[in-house]
């Protein structure tokens, strides 16, 4: 069965259509609530601290998918295809939010403010294996 979950994670008609991802519905009850975030099999989840002005990523993935969810302040996002040469789309993406970067889309972040995000990641994070997958550009300052 584990097999059958990650080729279904792996098939792009199962990823989200646009870059910022619409959440379900809390769970809320007398206790507090539950935010459902991804329901799919993934190798790394990692909590990133960024401080303000900072800039990360400024690079595509080979094979990797990404969701990046902002626990507190907030992500300029850009993006684009990889290959293409125009100026990237940019997304602010706010507390609370999360946005899916496909593998080969070129994406970069800015931090306007000390922000605190999860990323959630097919692909393992360790530093060979994230490496591997990685290609660096300059995309954004």
């Amino acid at each position: 069965m584990a097999d059958d979950l990650t080729l279904m994670d792996d098939d792009p008609t199962r990823w989200p259509k646009e870059p910022l991802v619409a959440l379900e519905r809390p769970h809320v009850d007398d206790r507090g609530a539950i935010q459902p975030l991804v329901d799919l099999m993934m190798r790394s989840a990692v909590l990133i601290t960024s401080k303000k002005g900072a800039v990360r990523a400024n690079h595509y993935h080979k094979t990797d998918w990404h969701y990046c969810y902002v626990v507190e302040g907030c992500i300029e996002y850009f993006h684009r295809p990889h290959g293409e040469t125009r100026e990237p789309d940019r997304l602010l993406v706010e507390a609370g939010q999360m946005v899916f970067t496909p593998p080969m889309v070129d994406h970069g972040m800015k931090f306007p403010v000390d922000t605190v995000f999860l990323a959630l990641s097919r692909n393992p994070r360790d530093q060979e294996s994230y490496e591997a997958d990685v290609v660096r550009i300059h995309m954004i300052d």
